[in-house]
């Protein structure tokens, strides 16, 4: 008794524990849907923000938002693109390394520019444009670059793949259209005695020949007319009675 008592506890421990296990994991992907559901938020306030003073605001501060609208396009847009093309593409990886290292200047220069959209001394800010102009065209150009080559990539596995389809199909095409030969090889003639010494035309049963036994008239028997077909709307003829 006490053992199955003993097993019964541990079977509720058990399953208290296993139902708590649930209740985290269930918890903790909620948890990182609502954080990436804000980060998105977040990240659509700021680049429509950043959209707005690049195009409404003049001077020093509309340069500033161009030139990180422009960095975290371009940053985004490979991150994207590497992403999904690694999940295809193990070769991509290391293109990935290479953009993690590169995502840690570009992450720098963001946090650099945005300060500097909040310092007074527009004077020094500017004076210092032309040198942060060029560290984003470096990383943009660099980021840009490992994009499009992953689409090169991608687009060369997609023609080298169609075109083996294209010959694959056009095989089975050519094999479908055999008929055209297969048809006009003639045939092996038909035998009908089965032996040499049959001839052409005459069945091994019989001496005739087939023209002349289906020459040969056959016997015609007179219609009864008492069995004669009757119409629906015929009466039926009486039988003829004798005094």
């Amino acid at each position: 008794m006490e053992a199955v008592i003993l097993i019964l506890g541990l079977l509720v421990v058990a399953f208290m524990a296993l139902g708590v296990y649930a209740t985290v994991k269930v918890v903790g992907a909620a948890r990182r849907g609502v954080d990436r559901t804000i980060t998105q938020a977040r990240r659509t306030v700021e680049d429509t923000t950043l959209r707005a003073k690049s195009y409404g605001q003049l001077g020093v501060g509309g340069e500033l938002a161009q030139l990180r609208l422009s960095l975290r396009t371009s940053m985004r847009a490979t991150q994207d693109a590497l992403r999904a093309g690694a999940a295809e593409d193990a070769s991509l990886s290391e293109s990935l390394g290479l953009f993690d290292r590169l995502s840690v200047h570009g992450l720098e220069l963001d946090a650099e520019l945005k300060a500097l959209e909040r310092e007074p001394d527009k004077a020094t800010v500017s004076s210092r444009l032309p040198g942060l102009k060029e560290r984003t065209a470096q990383i943009t150009r660099s980021a840009d670059s490992l994009r499009w080559a992953a689409r090169d990539r991608a687009r060369k596995f997609a023609d080298d793949e169609l075109s083996a389809l294209n010959a694959q199909i056009d095989m089975e095409a050519g094999a479908l259209r055999h008929w055209t030969t297969a048809d006009s090889a003639p045939g092996p003639a038909p035998e009908w005695g089965g032996g040499a010494d049959a001839p052409t035309g005459v069945r091994p049963d019989s001496g005739a020949p087939d023209e002349d036994r289906r020459k040969q008239p056959e016997a015609i028997t007179a219609r009864d007319p008492r069995r004669s077909n009757a119409y629906p709307w015929q009466k039926a003829a009486r039988p003829e009675t004798t005094n």
